[in-house]
């Protein structure tokens, strides 16, 4: 599957600049014995040095593979750092009554279970979001290329947006699959007193009580919570970087410094985790309930709760998603530029379509 996801990445438009050094006129012309020496072997350099840049091609299995570890880390880490006001978003959603608001949430938290209290569902957490984190980016880097290709440089150009949110939907629908086990393991903990304290209890008993449609029955919510929630993610960061570079940078993404690029990935995954909050939030709040009632179904849990329910605690979820989703990019793109993968620009309009547009001559 690889191999022919290689061979398709070449041509798309989203690849790697260094590849498009011959067509830009860096490469110079081919020197003549006749002729003159000199700029074109400097220009030769150039661009060898531009090809060597990178440590694997775009659209290869080894691009794919740290695409994907990258995604561990930038998940995995960045939820269990935010495990303490996560279970205070949780029982907020379950028990409106008795935690009012995320300060009142800490202040009982800490009371009745102490400091170690706030880290209930660590582990779950954990194993979870980073076996998401390697569906969800190293998914949406093949589904990407698969789709761009599929559709022509031209139309891919053209309705990129709807090329992002295709392929961040179907990478998230695996990632869910993987994420609905932990999910299910961590709101027991973090919202049911006295159920289990560990992953080791909570597991062997939902086993036992329920077995697998304990760890699955959520995986629908999860759809409807994560599926949205990622389209946003990943077509609203990306556009939101294409008009950063446009409108507020001063510069061209290529003059930037590596530091420089990494700035406008954190504001622009801040402003995507804004958006992805509120349109995840509901679907966020039937998970909590449902993960915490046995015998209970999405639409029931949907009924009960009503339209101001389902808001409940989404203040605390824009903070927590927004610092998030601006760390994850952050972390992803840092990992990238770590192992020196190809990171595309933000994509330009194709030569043909300007002719086409009569834009250029």
């Amino acid at each position: 599957m690889f191999s022919s996801v290689a061979h398709l990445a070449r041509a798309n438009p989203f690849n790697a600049p260094h590849l498009q050094l011959v067509q830009d006129g860096l490469a110079g012309p081919r020197s003549n014995p006749a002729g003159p020496p000199g700029p074109p072997r400097r220009s030769r350099k150039l661009a060898a040095a531009s090809v060597e840049e990178y440590s694997c091609e775009y659209g290869s299995a080894k691009f794919y593979a740290l695409c994907g570890f990258g995604g561990v880390l930038s998940c995995g880490l960045t939820h269990t750092a935010v495990v303490p006001l996560d279970l205070v978003k949780c029982r907020m959603q379950v028990d409106p009554q008795k935690y009012k608001g995320i300060f009142n949430g800490f202040s009982i938290t800490l009371k009745e279970d102490g400091v170690r209290g706030l880290a209930k569902g660590w582990a779950p957490t954990f194993i979870g979001y980073s076996m998401q984190g390697l569906c969800k980016f190293g998914f949406y880097e093949v589904f990407k290329v698969l789709y761009s290709n599929m559709l022509g440089e031209e139309n891919a150009y053209l309705w990129r947006t709807s090329l992002y949110l295709a392929a961040s939907a179907s990478a998230e629908f695996f990632a869910d699959i993987a994420l609905a086990p932990m999910e299910a393991a961590k709101v027991r903990i973090q919202t049911q007193p006295g159920y289990a304290n560990t992953l080791r209890d909570a597991a062997p008993k939902m086993y036992k009580e329920e077995g697998l449609k304990a760890f699955y029955k959520g995986v629908a919510p999860l759809w409807m919570r994560q599926i949205p929630y990622t389209m946003m993610k990943f077509a609203c960061f990306e556009r939101t970087v294409e008009a950063l570079y446009k409108f507020v940078v001063p510069k061209p993404r290529s003059e930037c410094s590596k530091p420089e690029q990494l700035v406008v990935t954190f504001v622009a995954g801040y402003i995507a985790g804004v958006f992805c909050a509120i349109v995840s939030h509901p679907a966020d709040s039937v998970v909590s309930v449902l993960n915490k009632e046995k015998g209970s179904s999405a639409s029931l849990v949907l009924q009960r709760l009503g339209f101001r329910g389902v808001w409940k605690g989404l203040f605390a979820r824009i903070i927590m998603i927004g610092t998030l989703t601006a760390l994850q990019w952050f972390i992803y793109d840092s990992v990238k530029v770590y192992f020196r993968l190809p990171r595309p620009p933000p994509p330009e309009m194709p030569e043909s379509l300007k002719k086409k547009l009569g834009y250029t001559e």
